[in-house]
């Protein structure tokens, strides 16, 4: 049986109404096609989706687990296949969810990755030395970080700004996050003075190469920085600290972690964050518990 019909429709749902991620799409999509994949060897030959039953799911997700497959994208793959058995009801009127009875993976609770007070200072006193000694280059990279740690967005989300997205008269700053929702967030006075600065060397880039002024982070040449390009700006930046096992994501969680333990209302980080639930935001509660426990075993006499 060819499922390229079926899934193909479902994936441009996923796009086009449901208004997913790219990486949410990608992702779902690759999780189908494995199962397709799966169901012609399991079944040995001709398949429909209304005939799959609950142990060729079971034996798909054990057939992950033997590839060593992580637990969270197992999860997010059977995710994937019971939203798809929904979709194939709405649509083609299949009744059964095969899917729907299958346990989900259990998943290990990992707190963020975070930088604490003394870590963000240095690395935000080297990035403004070497702004200082550089140039266009070097005011766009300590740009790049004001505004992560100022704003907490996504790599994606920087990536994507466009110049009529900062508002540096009323210090803000409007992002398109994930299903294309649009937030407003606050950008703080020493992002807003790093950006300045480099708008003044970026127009000098953009004059000298004829590129528009739409993106707000480009290249030497003046073309829009790529999120990997962004990703290794960011990577070198943080070779000014020790050996941690940090990521662009870090800064993200850094900025929740930081305003919660300024005493910042849950549901407003929520929102400077874009999380859809609250949920997700809690783990950056779980993160300050932690290290008010380890700061209490430290210095409590009796603890």
């Amino acid at each position: 049986m060819s499922a390229v019909p079926e899934v193909a429709a479902f994936v441009e749902f996923l796009a086009k109404e449901r208004n997913d991620s790219p990486h949410t799409v990608k992702a779902y999509g690759r999780d189908l096609a494995d199962f397709v994949a799966f169901c012609g060897r399991y079944y040995g030959g001709r398949w429909s989706w209304a005939g799959v039953d609950r142990q060729a799911v079971r034996a798909w997700l054990g057939a992950q687990q033997q590839r060593g497959l992580a637990r969270r994208s197992a999860a997010r793959a059977l995710s994937a296949l019971r939203t798809f058995y929904r979709f194939l009801n709405a649509t083609l009127g299949v009744e059964a969810n095969p899917a729907k009875a299958a346990r989900t993976p259990k998943l290990g609770r990992k707190l963020p990755v975070y930088l604490d007070r003394v870590e963000i200072d240095l690395l935000f006193h080297e990035a403004e030395r070497r702004a200082a000694a550089g140039g266009f280059r070097e005011a766009r990279d300590l740009a790049m970080l004001e505004l992560f740690y100022s704003t907490g967005i996504r790599l994606s989300e920087l990536a994507g700004l466009n110049e009529q997205d900062i508002d540096l008269v009323s210090d803000q700053l409007k992002v398109r996050g994930k299903g294309k929702k649009e937030r407003i967030v606050p950008v703080g006075k020493h992002a807003g003075r790093a950006l300045r600065r480099y708008y003044r060397l970026r127009d000098v880039v953009l004059a000298a190469t004829g590129q528009e002024r739409r993106a707000v982070f480009v290249s030497g040449r003046g073309k829009r920085l790529t999120p990997r390009a962004v990703q290794l700006v960011v990577k070198r930046l943080f070779g000014a600290l020790a050996e941690r096992n940090l990521h662009v994501h870090s800064l993200r969680h850094t900025f929740a972690t930081h305003l919660l333990d300024a005493g910042a209302d849950l549901r407003a980080v929520q929102e400077l964050l874009g999380h859809a639930s609250l949920s997700t935001t809690q783990v950056y509660t779980h993160t300050s518990v932690e290290r008010l426990k380890k700061v209490y075993h430290q210095a409590h006499p009796r603890a």
